[in-house]
């Protein structure tokens, strides 16, 4: 038997977010770079800055912690730095938990992955198969690209200075996030809260700690207003 019209739409859509979670993986590869080179800085073995990047997984954190550390702070001062910058991954796994069905150890494995990147190609779409797809293309694709490049920055770039700046590639990530966020700007209510949170956020940079801004900026969901539309009419997931 052929292939329904049901079954083309699902295939279409997947490799939609197999493109969005490649770009998105790719744009992170500078950062692996950087903290890899980081790290071997601040005086990680390597060993060591692969644990962080294959256990705690949370690139703010990492490049916290790593100029915590080498600048001769605390190991608890390096947690709380890490854990106030990675809070909002409570807010992600509300979103994705729907999504993210199985066994314990299924679920526990996937929260591994519980990242800006794997969250925002995942909540490309509304179904929940294809959001559960979309999240494990992406997660999976930024872990691996991510350890790897932590030992090519550990081993090579350890000497490259501003070398990711110097190029521009430090935009790289940015670009990528705005691109998965424009075309749900179509969508007014999202546009509002894309627009207060944006606000928010560019107000508390100058004055407010890292990490601070980014929780902040949460609080623009609330000018979309208590019903907001998962699909409207014709801007539905495509």
């Amino acid at each position: 038997m052929g292939e329904t019209a049901g079954d083309l739409q699902q295939a279409a859509a997947r490799r939609v977010l197999r493109r969005q979670a490649a770009s998105i993986t790719a744009a992170v590869a500078p950062f692996g770079i950087v903290f890899g080179a980081s790290a071997a800085t601040a005086g990680f073995t390597l060993l060591e800055a692969i644990g962080f990047s294959a256990l705690i997984f949370g690139g703010s954190s990492q490049f916290a912690a790593a100029e915590i550390l080498g600048d001769g702070g605390s190991i608890a001062s390096a947690a709380v730095a890490g854990l106030l910058l990675n809070v909002r991954s409570l807010a992600f796994g509300v979103i994705m938990a729907p999504a993210l069905t199985g066994a314990l150890w299924q679920r526990a494995a996937m929260s591994q992955l519980m990242i800006d990147e794997s969250t925002a190609v995942g909540t490309s779409t509304t179904d929940p198969a294809l959001r559960r797809y979309g999240y494990l293309c992406a997660g999976i694709g930024v872990f691996v690209v991510w350890n790897i490049t932590t030992v090519l920055g550990h081993l090579v770039f350890s000497d490259a200075g501003d070398l990711i700046n110097d190029l521009g590639l430090d935009a790289a990530g940015p670009a990528a996030f705005l691109a998965l966020l424009w075309p749900r700007l179509r969508q007014r209510p999202q546009f509002r809260t894309a627009l207060a949170g944006a606000v928010i956020a560019l107000v508390l940079v100058p004055i407010a700690p890292p990490g601070v801004p980014i929780l902040a900026a949460i609080a623009g969901v609330v000018v979309a207003g208590r019903q907001t539309p998962a699909v409207t009419e014709g801007g539905g997931d495509e």
